[in-house]
């Protein structure tokens, strides 16, 4: 079985025949792979009416247990964006009332995110979805596979995940 990946390596050995072109057997595949669960995950999260980021968000928040709160830096740091980013993205969430800001107990400068029930829901309903459609693209592996794939893409993901650099 070939997939366009095997054809575009095949159009590189024939144009650039002295070019390893192994990294891209698996990190096309992965690239490729990640764009089209991008494109799932949009679908799934806009039948829900939320956007990619606002899921990101609120998932970050759902995760952190009772009472779901994070500071804006957390956040930050969770969802891989910017401050300025974050300011706008908690604004228009605020604005949607799926989150509230509070101001921080422990230090009064200091802001706290929480998430509200009408942002639980949205991201409890979405969330179900998704896991839904990515146990359907898992399907043709085995769970020992499975669990293969998750660890060699941990020891992959881990170098970004732990340097400074984006």
């Amino acid at each position: 079985m070939t997939d366009e990946v095997d054809r575009i390596i095949a159009a590189w050995q024939l144009e650039a025949p002295g070019l390893d072109t192994e990294p891209l057997a698996v990190l096309s595949r992965v690239s490729r792979l990640a764009r089209h669960l991008d494109l799932a995950r949009k679908q799934c999260f806009a039948a829900h009416g939320l956007e990619v980021w606002e899921f990101d968000v609120l998932a970050a928040l759902r995760r952190e247990g009772p009472p779901y709160e994070l500071s804006p830096g957390e956040l930050i740091h969770q969802t891989l964006s910017s401050s300025g980013t974050m300011t706008n993205r908690i604004d228009r969430l605020t604005a949607r009332g799926l989150v509230e800001r509070d101001t921080n107990p422990a230090d009064r400068r200091g802001v706290r995110v929480r998430l509200t029930p009408d942002g639980s829901a949205a991201v409890g309903a979405a969330l179900d979805d998704l896991v839904g459609y990515e146990r359907t693209v898992l399907e043709p592996l085995d769970a020992a596979t499975q669990q293969q794939l998750a660890t060699t893409l941990r020891d992959l993901l881990t170098p970004f995940e732990t340097s400074d650099e984006i």
